[in-house]
């Protein structure tokens, strides 16, 4: 069971939030923004997620709200919202008439380019460089969406109520590096490193991670294994788990 308007919060800032990694990290993406000027899009979401996805000297941000946008994309309900994601539904823009073809073009390449790299063909991840773009892509989206989880899921937000205040570090060894930070119960993504964490959760490869986030190995034997490292504060990461076995329920 899933609940829409959780993955409304999922796709604006664990799926759309990715836009910023991919901006970062990828050549193409980084070609096909190149000249843009800085502009914005907003998204209202009724009864759901408000943000505003800018893009600025090649760099994309996401942020909270949408009252200061070029382009303002308003839904009236988070199954709307959800449809646009999945291609379903096409909003009407009620600001940024003048500016519609950065998003019919330039915001609709990235957005496709995006889906090329995270639900990619098997050849592709043949290619060593596009397989590790396609895995921290993967994660950084995994790591926003066990706080969207935590703080919206009617499930997860119990196991969310048991993690003590403090930050867990995710990391893949040699690979992106997040912090999901909890405050009175409420989770919080940062996509850096925290240098004292109270708990710590270590994929020990890229390959690993990606057969973990695929599902074709078991988490439990991996940490037995100890190619999961798992130190520090264990009801942190107990309740952590949880909330990652219903990311795969939310994302497959």
């Amino acid at each position: 069971m899933t609940d829409t308007k959780t993955m409304a919060y999922i796709n604006m800032f664990a799926v759309l939030g990715t836009l910023e990694n991919l901006c970062d990290l990828d050549a193409k993406a980084k070609e096909i923004l190149k000249g843009t000027k800085p502009i914005s899009i907003g998204f209202d979401v009724k009864n759901g997620p408000q943000a505003t996805i800018k893009f600025a000297n090649g760099k994309c941000t996401v942020t909270e709200g949408c009252g200061d946008c070029d382009i303002k994309l308003p839904f009236s309900s988070v199954e709307k919202f959800n449809g646009m994601i999945d291609g379903t539904v096409t909003p009407i823009p009620t600001k940024g008439f003048t500016k519609l073809s950065f998003l019919l073009k330039t915001f609709t390449e990235l957005t496709n380019r995006l889906e090329e790299v995270m639900r990619p063909s098997p050849d592709a991840l043949n290619d060593p460089e596009f397989f590790e773009l396609s895995t921290t892509l993967t994660f950084y989206t995994i790591a926003s969406a066990i706080s969207q989880l935590g703080n919206h899921d009617p499930i997860s937000t119990f196991s969310a109520s048991n993690i003590d205040d403090g930050d867990i570090l995710m990391s893949i060894k040699d690979g992106p590096r997040a912090t999901i930070r909890a405050k009175d119960h409420k989770l919080t993504t940062i996509k850096e490193c925290d240098d004292a964490p109270r708990a710590i959760m270590k994929f020990g490869s890229m390959r690993l991670a990606s057969d973990l986030f695929k599902g074709s190995v078991n988490a439990l034997a991996c940490i037995g294994e100890g190619t999961i490292r798992m130190k520090g504060m264990a009801s942190m990461l107990d309740n952590l788990n949880r909330i990652l076995d219903r990311v795969a329920v939310y994302l497959a």
